[in-house]
C-alpha cells in the first residue's frame, strides 16, 4: 500500500467580530510591535483606521504599499518598513495581495538573499533556515484563501512572471476570519473574487492527486459556494452570505494543497501577460476549460453537480456559464483587453505553469493554444 502524508494548516478565529480578537492574542504571546502591512486601497479606508485603533496598547506601524499583483519590490520596501520598526511580528490584512505579501515580509527581513531565491522552482532555490517573525492573518476579501495557505505568490519586477513560494514555515500562527470586514466590498470584487474561491474548491476536487480529506472539503465549499455567491453580490450586506463566502473561501485554499488545474495555469498567463485580476482570469476561463475536462471526469463531475443541486454532471458547465452571467461577469476574453497577439505569450506560460500537471485532462500547448482561441471570442 502506498504511504500518503496529509498535513492541514493553522488556528482560525472564524465569526462577525472575531478581528477583535486580534490584540489580545499577540499580548498573550509576548508581541508587542508588529507591522501591519496591507494594500494601498484598504490603507486609506475607515475600516483600516478602526483596526488600527483596535491595537492601541500595542506599537504598531503599517506598511500600505501593496497594489494589484504583488511584486518582489513591494515585498523588499516591506522588509524595510519591518527592519525599521524593529518589529517582532507581521499582521496581515487585507485581500491575497495583501496576504502574499504579508507572509514573506518577516523572510525577507531576517533571511539572506533575495526573496525570489526562495522560489520553489528557483535553481539555487534558497531553504528557509530559521525561525520566521510572528504571523498572523485577517482576511477583508473571500477569495484567494491566502491566510490559510502555506505559500506566497509574488510576480518579477520586470516579466511579472508569478514565482511562488512554498513552505510550511510560512503559515499564519493565527487567522481572525471577520465576514464583516468584507461587507464594503463593491458587488465586482465580490463576483470577481467569489469565482475564485469556487474555482480553487472545483479544480482542487478534480485533480487526480490522492486525498480524500481535501475532496470531502472541496465539495463542501462548491456547495456552500453555489448557495452564497449570487447572494453575497446581489445583497452586499447579506452577512449571512459573506460568512459562508468566507468559509468557502478558506476550504478551498485548504483543499488546493492537493493541487489545482488548468484553469489557473490559463489565470496565472492572464495575469502575467494582461495584469488581470486573478479571480476574474479564473471566471472568464473556468467555463471553457471544465468543458474541455468533462470526458475525463464525468464521476466527479456529477458529484460537482450534486453539490450544487443539479440533477447530472453534464448541467456542471451551463450553470457555471449562467452563475457568470447572473454576478455580472460577461463576455469573452477579448471584451477584457486579451487580443490575439496576446496569444502566444499566454500559451507558453501557461504551459510552463505547474498547476496544469494536476488537471483530470493532460495539457499541451496545442490545448492551451485552442482554450484561450476558444474563450477570446
Amino acid at each position: 500500500m502506498t504511504i500518503h502524508q496529509f498535513s492541514f494548516p493553522t488556528a482560525i478565529h472564524f465569526g462577525d467580530g472575531a478581528r477583535r480578537r486580534v490584540a489580545a492574542h499577540l499580548a498573550s504571546q509576548g508581541i508587542g510591535r508588529p507591522l501591519v502591512v496591507t494594500d494601498r486601497g484598504l490603507a486609506g479606508l475607515p475600516v483600516f483606521a478602526q483596526f488600527i485603533g483596535l491595537l492601541a496598547d500595542l506599537d504598531v506601524a503599517t506598511f500600505g504599499g501593496v497594489f494589484g499583483n504583488p511584486t518582489r519590490q513591494q515585498v523588499i520596501e516591506g522588509a524595510k518598513a519591518f527592519n525599521a520598526h524593529k518589529a517582532d511580528a507581521v499582521i496581515g490584512i487585507g485581500g491575497g495581495a495583501a496576504m502574499d505579501v504579508a507572509k514573506v515580509v518577516g523572510l525577507a527581513a531576517t533571511h539572506p538573499g533575495d526573496i525570489l531565491e526562495y522560489a520553489w522552482d528557483h535553481p539555487g532555490v534558497r531553504t528557509i533556515s530559521g525561525d520566521l517573525p510572528y504571523f498572523v492573518a485577517i482576511p477583508t476579501t473571500s477569495g484567494t484563501g491566502s491566510e490559510v495557505g502555506r505559500s506566497s505568490v509574488i510576480s518579477e519586477d520586470d516579466t511579472h512572471h508569478k514565482r511562488v513560494i512554498f513552505n510550511p514555515r510560512l503559515l499564519a500562527k493565527a487567522v481572525f476570519a471577520d465576514p464583516e470586514l468584507t461587507l464594503g466590498l463593491p458587488p465586482a470584487v465580490t463576483a470577481a473574487t467569489g469565482m475564485d474561491a469556487l474555482t480553487h474548491n472545483v479544480e482542487s476536487y478534480l485533480s487526480p492527486a490522492y486525498h480524500p480529506l481535501c475532496d470531502a472539503i472541496a465539495l463542501e465549499g462548491t456547495r456552500i459556494a453555489a448557495g452564497a455567491l449570487a447572494r453575497a453580490v446581489k445583497n452586499p450586506t447579506d452577512l449571512k452570505a459573506r460568512g459562508d463566502m468566507m468559509m468557502s473561501s478558506m476550504m478551498g485554499a485548504i483543499a488546493f494543497q492537493k493541487d489545482l488545474g488548468a484553469v489557473h495555469s490559463c489565470a496565472h498567463a492572464l495575469g502575467a501577460v494582461c495584469d488581470m485580476h486573478h479571480g476574474l482570469a479564473n471566471a472568464l476561463m473556468i467555463d471553457t476549460v471544465m468543458a474541455w475536462n468533462f470526458p475525463s471526469a464525468q464521476e466527479k463531475f456529477a458529484s460537482l453537480a450534486h453539490a450544487c443541486g443539479l440533477k447530472s454532471g453534464a448541467e456542471f458547465v451551463p450553470w457555471l456559464s449562467s452563475l457568470k452571467a447572473e454576478i455580472g461577469i460577461t463576455g469573452p476574453l477579448s471584451a477584457h483587453g486579451v487580443t490575439a497577439a496576446h496569444l502566444p505569450r499566454l500559451v507558453e506560460i501557461a504551459t510552463h505553469d505547474i498547476c496544469h500537471q494536476t488537471n483530470p485532462q493532460p495539457c499541451t500547448s496545442a490545448d492551451f493554444e485552442r482554450l484561450f482561441a476558444q474563450a477570446l471570442n
